[in-house]
């Protein structure tokens, strides 16, 4: 199927999608890697296990898709040993990363820093509401519960407003905590790699998930 018959499927399926979301709102994250076959699903099957889903719609998508593929095996174990379900993990197949489906979230995890540039060029809109999943970590960690929670209460009861004023709050870390390293900032793609590089991916990703959970919980509270 080519990125153009997928855009007009993705047009043609958020319509109603939107009428089914309106109400009670829902926040829409999507997480972006290359493949969409490791990283991204593995972080969508994450979050996903550590929200309310009734508060909250996780999706993945690639810019460079196994389009249909299966994660791989190992990725499979890991998001299952980590609290992702065995449905979400055996049940991902890859998919394009294309302007409706960015342009249809409220919030873009990527795995690494060209897949957050791939994201924006798709929808400049959400150029202050897409990070690195390390990179939101990294700066949310540097907040304490109280500092999310006051942030959010000042924008009221709305979802959304709730969630802009959050983002905006953690986006002024990035002159106060800085990476060591650039790269720092991104997860490690393990495709066709060994279970080590697997297991490395892993352990760069669960604990930016765990704090992505804690600042969503308090978006959505």
């Amino acid at each position: 199927m080519t990125r153009r018959e997928l855009r007009r499927r993705a047009e043609a399926l958020r319509a109603p999608q939107a009428v089914a979301e309106s109400s009670p709102p829902v926040l829409r994250v999507l997480m972006v890697c290359t493949g969409n076959i490791c990283r991204s699903p593995m972080a969508e099957a994450l979050l996903r296990a550590r929200m309310d889903t009734d508060r909250m719609r996780v999706r993945s998508a690639g810019t460079r898709p196994v389009i249909d593929g299966e994660m791989p095996a190992e990725a499979q174990r890991l998001t299952i040993a980590h609290g992702g379900s065995q449905a979400d993990a055996r049940g991902h197949r890859g998919r394009w990363l294309i302007e409706p489906i960015a342009e249809d979230a409220d919030l873009i995890f990527a795995m690494a820093r060209e897949h957050r540039t791939a994201a924006v060029e798709l929808a400049p809109r959400m150029l202050r509401r897409t990070f690195t999943v390390r990179e939101f970590a990294r700066l949310a960690t540097s907040l304490s519960d109280s500092e999310l929670r006051e942030a959010a209460e000042s924008a009221g009861s709305d979802v959304r407003a709730r969630l802009t004023a959050v983002t905006a709050l953690i986006a002024t870390q990035r002159s106060m905590v800085t990476p060591p390293s650039p790269k720092d900032d991104d997860v490690i793609d393990p495709y066709r790699r060994s279970s080590d590089t697997y297991e490395r991916s892993a352990a760069q990703l669960v604990p930016a998930i765990d704090e992505v959970a804690r600042v969503l919980r308090i978006v959505t509270g």
